[in-house]
């Protein structure tokens, strides 16, 4: 093993230039005063403190708002994909599955842009309204347009755990309820929605983590009147300029993710 440890050095020395020094600054900020330099660190409770006045505390609830929804709806549509793919010979599992994560290939701020030009006043879907004698319908900068923006991008997310829970089931489980008289709702419920648990749980974690923090899609497809964690910690870093309270932001949503994260980790093992 110790030829191999100089291979080793390469990637502490990129981990701790990408990953460690970021987030000690982050932590230096978010416990400095605006304007103070790093160098001259001052202990405060300020920049957190800011965080729970109301125009915050409603940004996090909406947040929280659209993570459950987007969440719920990407487990109550990818749950039943997955279910049909496992159903599937191995092949045709493994092509099923590249068609779900080739969306996943091209860039999210592309993925978004597309559905600009079809949710809007002159995209795809309003022309096909007026093709067949409908209105037009205000799709964009609503609630809709974007968790169906999140739905659509994080869905892989959400199928591909359930797809290996699943996958990974021992068949004979189902054949052996089955065998005891247990119609399919009651082999579906006690056999196969229970050892799909773990992959459940993990696709709920991701998605909803990863659209509590998103920023890109309630920007382009909230027309910027949707103010998410996501989009404050951006707009603190770019366009306000205030890095101390952005930087406090940072550590509240780490934090957050932390506890979601070992709240999924318990619920896993009891599931087991």
């Amino acid at each position: 093993m110790k030829e191999y440890r100089h291979l080793v050095k390469p990637y502490l020395i990129w981990a701790i230039a990408i990953v460690c020094i970021p987030l000690i600054l982050i932590v230096l900020y978010a416990f400095t005063k605006e304007g103070n330099e790093v160098l001259t660190f001052s202990f405060t409770w300020e920049n957190f403190a800011k965080f729970a006045e109301a125009t915050y505390v409603n940004v996090i609830l909406k947040s929280f708002w659209l993570g459950i929804v987007t969440t719920f709806f990407c487990l109550l549509l990818g749950y039943p994909l997955a279910y049909i793919i496992c159903k599937f010979g191995e092949k045709t599992q493994e092509t099923l599955i590249l068609l779900v994560t080739i969306p996943m290939w091209i860039n999210m701020l592309l993925r978004t842009y597309a559905w600009m030009n079809i949710l809007s006043d002159n995209g795809i879907l309003n022309q096909l309204l007026g093709i067949l004698g409908i209105p037009h319908i205000q799709l964009m900068y609503t609630d809709f347009s974007v968790m169906l923006g999140m739905i659509c991008n994080f869905m892989p997310f959400m199928i591909i755990p359930i797809h290996t829970s699943l996958s990974k089931m021992d068949k004979s489980l189902i054949e052996a309820a089955n065998d005891l008289g247990a119609n399919p709702i009651q082999t579906f419920w006690k056999v196969t929605w229970k050892l799909s648990i773990p992959g459940v749980l993990n696709g709920i974690m991701m998605v909803f983590l990863m659209a509590i923090s998103s920023f890109v899609i309630p920007k382009l497809l909230g027309g910027g009147q949707y103010m998410l964690i996501g989009n404050l910690i951006e707009s603190q870093f770019i366009s306000v300029g205030n890095w101390n309270f952005g930087s406090a932001i940072s550590m509240i949503l780490a934090v957050i993710i932390l506890i979601s994260m070992q709240l999924m980790r318990k619920m896993d093992r009891k599931s087991e």
